[in-house]
């Protein structure tokens, strides 16, 4: 392989603040420590979190770096560190990252990367591993859905919600989902949902009920939080599973437990970039195992809305800061 250099282009966050805080740097080539992957990065997902890291509000777990968002990333292994041997030098992967995905190279542990699945684009690639990893605990683990269940999913057409639709509809489930626009709602009823509530103009509460004979959803996966607790309790079965994975609404709500009480309900969640590796890795053995023969079967894929060369990453968050984008947004660092 050609000699690798000694820097590298870095998008950064100069300050918090909106995204004409993010620019570009050089910055030293990452060295891969013991069991560690070098990626040359092609394509990089945009994520909320990224969002949060630049407005300051989501600091980067220990060890990565401070000042360069991204948490997944597709691309060519070019270095290996002390240990390293699931990759050769050459081979196509994706990457769950702790941070600094928004770069020409970056570093991950070796059981946190994966196969590109075959016959997939590395754009498609790297807008896999932060959901996925993201979706398979929340619904399947903690969320227990089974074929038969009706699964209540919060921002159906965010990169979050049309990969849910996806997975929870090969799982067998009856899938409602809520988005605000109409054009979203006729995506998430293309790609599976058997119901979409617009949630600007539908109380989601009256409809889930109606569409349960007034049983309510089994599963809710929920990314809002805040006033939207108690009508997700309102809104589910009893002995219903509630998967918090974010809170948009804000992360205070005053809630009536009797209604948890006298519905049983399970109200758990879970972030997925403090973890672990090795909670990490077991997620990812699980994906490798389950959801990549439904990739390289075409029988699910990331519904890519937009993408934005690596430069313009600022006008990436532009998109993601409206809340008017489709799926997930993807930078580009060299072409497919």
């Amino acid at each position: 392989m050609a000699a690798l250099p000694d820097s590298m282009t870095a998008i950064v966050i100069r300050a918090p603040g909106g995204p004409e805080m993010l620019v570009p740097e050089s910055r030293p080539l990452p060295q891969p420590g013991d069991g560690e992957l070098l990626v040359k990065v092609q394509a990089a997902g945009v994520n909320r979190p990224d969002i949060m890291q630049r407005r300051g509000q989501y600091p980067p777990p220990p060890g990565a770096p401070a000042d360069i968002p991204g948490l997944e990333v597709a691309g060519t292994v070019v270095g290996l560190g002390a240990g390293a041997s699931r990759f050769a030098p050459g081979e196509a992967v994706c990457a769950l990252l702790p941070g600094g995905g928004y770069a020409e190279y970056a570093k991950v542990h070796e059981s946190n990367a994966l196969p590109i699945p075959k016959g997939f684009t590395m754009r498609e690639a790297a807008a896999v591993p932060e959901t996925y990893f993201t979706i398979w605990p929340s619904i399947m683990e903690r969320g227990q859905l089974s074929v038969g269940d009706t699964i209540l999913i919060h921002g159906g057409a965010s990169g979050i919600g049309t990969s849910a639709i996806q997975l929870a509809k090969v799982a067998g489930a009856r899938v409602i989902v809520t988005a605000g626009t109409p054009e979203k709602c006729d995506t998430c009823r293309k790609l599976g949902a058997d119901v979409a509530i617009n949630y600007k103009t539908q109380d989601f509460v009256e409809i889930v009920k109606a569409e349960t004979g007034g049983l309510g959803a089994n599963v809710i996966l929920d990314m809002i939080g805040g006033d939207y607790v108690n009508r997700n309790y309102e809104a589910a079965a009893v002995e219903a599973r509630i998967v918090q994975i974010a809170v948009q609404h804000g992360a205070r709500a005053e809630v009536d437990i009797r209604r948890l009480m006298m519905k049983r309900l399970w109200h758990t969640g879970s972030t997925l970039r403090p973890q672990s590796v090795a909670f990490k890795a077991r997620i990812a053995t699980t994906l490798h195992e389950k959801i990549w023969p439904l990739f390289e079967a075409r029988r699910i894929a990331p519904v890519i809305g937009s993408t934005y060369p690596l430069a313009r990453a600022v006008d990436a968050h532009e998109r993601m800061d409206a809340g008017d984008h489709i799926g997930r947004i993807v930078l580009t660092v060299a072409d497919d």
